[in-house]
């Protein structure tokens, strides 16, 4: 077989036996982000609600509710902006 056909069959192998209760040597990483302050965040960039929007890969009306608090961005997005806060260029240099 090739090594990338082993390769799957092992992670195969490895996500069925953790689905059989083989949790033994598995780590779970938890990060706690904290709540963001978007507009803030966005300001920091110094873009345009839409250019903003667009950079992260989100509609303009997600930014909004986010900006407004009637939504509260959750997941990769929170973590992103936490990034973003820390250093508002980096999707630009990532990016680009």
């Amino acid at each position: 077989m090739t090594k990338a056909f082993d390769s799957i069959m092992r992670g195969l192998q490895e996500v069925e036996a953790y689905l059989q209760g083989a949790r033994e040597g598995y780590v779970v990483h938890e990060i706690k982000v904290p709540a963001p302050d978007v507009k803030a965040i966005r300001a920091s960039t110094g873009l345009s609600q839409a250019e903003f929007a667009r950079s992260i890969g989100v509609k303009k009306a997600t930014l909004l509710n986010w900006e407004q608090s009637r939504r509260k961005p959750e997941g990769p997005a929170r973590v992103l902006l936490a990034l973003i806060a820390k250093e508002p260029g980096i999707v630009r240099r990532v990016l680009s």
